[in-house]
């Protein structure tokens, strides 16, 4: 390739990235500082905002302590068994990559709705799913649900298991020979898994619409609370609001950046 077509190629990558995500962002940025920092502080310390950060809040970490611990189990499943059936468990994991988050919603809503068979069962036993908490969990969850696991697997698969085959030859049991062999050698890409994942969370909208109900005060996460302001007229504080989540977003990128396995994502 010549240098021409060098500086070209990379002139197009860049005018893309420009336009399609530069450019965007600095806008939000330039509006949000616009009027000074009073709008923004008055904005975000509303009690709306508050119970809206905190229903994010709590919907995220709920949502990566059960992506991690199914991550983990998931990944060392793949990696290092060998089952019949493996290989669609593998692509099942992938499928929330695939599948639209509103059709997500809108499945969780037709399985755990209280007017459907099951749904209304746990209605009738003080088990609310839809409009609430839980069901907002499992939207989340299930976006997020493969980036640990991906995160974690390459790295099993490269480190191999002839350690832990010597410490169960010595004596060590299942528990002793993941929390001292494996855990430590996949704590790094499981970081990166998480931090990916906790980004993931804070910033889903459309699975969690759907299954929220967008009930202000209860069950109204950050990106809902972004979209409800500017319904409203409140672009200032609209903008103030998807800020934070801007720069959740770069905090994460970051973040990953550093603590990024070696290994590619994808397990072969």
């Amino acid at each position: 390739m010549t240098s021409a077509s060098r500086w070209g190629l990379r002139t197009v990558v860049l005018a893309y990235l420009a336009f399609l995500l530069v450019l965007p962002v600095g806008v939000i940025l330039y509006r949000t500082f616009q009027h000074g920092l009073s709008p923004i502080f008055d904005t975000l310390t509303t009690s709306e905002a508050a119970h809206a950060y905190e229903i994010t809040l709590i919907v995220a970490l709920c949502a990566v302590a059960l992506n991690t611990v199914f991550g983990v189990g998931a990944a060392v499943l793949l990696v290092r068994h060998r089952f019949p059936g493996r290989r669609i468990l593998d692509a099942l994991i992938d499928l929330p990559i695939a599948v639209s988050p509103v059709v997500v919603g809108l499945a969780l809503t037709l399985v755990y709705g209280s007017r459907t068979s099951f749904g209304g069962w746990l209605t009738d036993h003080g088990i609310q799913i839809i409009f609430s908490l839980p069901g907002m969990v499992m939207a989340t969850s299930f976006v997020a649900l493969p980036l640990v696991v991906r995160a974690v697997a390459p790295v099993l698969a490269e480190i191999g298991d002839e350690q832990e085959q010597a410490a169960a030859t010595l004596g060590a049991s299942a528990f002793q020979r993941f929390t001292r062999i494996t855990l430590p050698s996949i704590r790094g890409a499981l970081a990166y898994g998480v931090v990916l994942s906790l980004a993931r969370a804070l910033g889903e909208f459309g699975a969690v619409a759907v299954v929220s109900g967008r009930l202000i005060g209860k069950t109204e996460t950050v990106p809902l609370y972004v979209l409800d302001l500017y319904n409203n007229f409140n672009q200032t504080g609209a903008y103030a609001a998807a800020t934070s989540l801007v720069l959740v977003a770069v905090v994460a990128l970051v973040a990953s950046r550093f603590l990024r396995p070696r290994g590619g994502l994808n397990l072969s």
